[in-house]
């Protein structure tokens, strides 16, 4: 039985809800997903019947006698959000919370924080955050080696450095879900580019390749540890 929170997809499609699945595992492998998709003649909608199994297997996955535990349900429209509200309301679901977000996207940072050990509604918030509007990125340095520097206004000491990208794939999907995990294993803010390391969404959107140099920027009590950590993970 899982310590880590549970996700469930609610599609009207059981096609769709299946293929978001598959993605989210190769990311997230140690966290329970469990779709519901499609109407119970696997026609296209939205089924209550399906929606409470699933949700009931998910927390049957799961430990839930800790704060924080449960299941996040995830739609992706319309009358998936009616359905899973309309369980909500008529079961006796207590460690359940609707994350109101894009479907895959949302999935996807739904599933990495998961693996993480995040809170049911810790979980929640990572997907919500993956429909945000786009940040600005800042612009990659050449390669060059660590610098420490302290900021002035508040003391921290900001570590920074480059690394050249060795994966053939880039910084995408499972690359960048590896990296975001291994950010958010240390007690420091640690951005590539511009971006959150430890999102994995984030930093896909860089469109970073195979050869391509990156920026690496981290504040915090592990600073060093983790830029040396991302630094070595990026050029293996």
């Amino acid at each position: 039985m899982s310590s880590k929170v549970a996700l469930v997809i609610v599609s009207h499609s059981d096609l769709l809800a299946r293929g978001v699945r598959e993605v989210a595992e190769q990311m997230a492998p140690d966290v329970h997903i469990e779709c519901a998709g499609g109407m119970q003649d696997g026609s296209l909608g939205t089924s209550y019947d399906k929606v409470a199994s699933a949700i009931t297997r998910a927390l049957g996955a799961i430990e839930t006698g800790h704060d924080g535990a449960g299941v996040v349900c995830l739609t992706d429209m319309g009358s998936a959000d009616l359905t899973v509200e309309s369980v909500q309301e008529m079961e006796d679901f207590e460690a359940l919370e609707h994350a109101h977000a894009p479907l895959v996207e949302g999935t996807i940072a739904a599933a990495i924080s998961a693996q993480s050990g995040s809170s049911r509604s810790e979980v929640r918030a990572a997907a919500e955050r993956a429909g945000a509007p786009d940040t600005p990125r800042s612009a990659a340095s050449p390669v060059g080696r660590v610098v420490i520097h302290e900021n002035e206004d508040t003391a921290d000491h900001v570590v920074t450095a480059t690394a050249r990208v060795a994966d053939p794939v880039g910084l995408h999907a499972r690359p960048a879900a590896l990296l975001a995990r291994l950010a958010g294993s240390f007690d420091a803010e640690v951005f590539v580019n511009g971006a959150d390391a430890g999102s994995a969404l984030e930093v896909m959107a860089l469109g970073v390749r195979q050869g391509d140099i990156v920026q690496l920027r981290a504040t915090g009590p592990q600073a060093q540890e983790a830029i040396d950590a991302l630094v070595d993970k990026l050029e293996e």
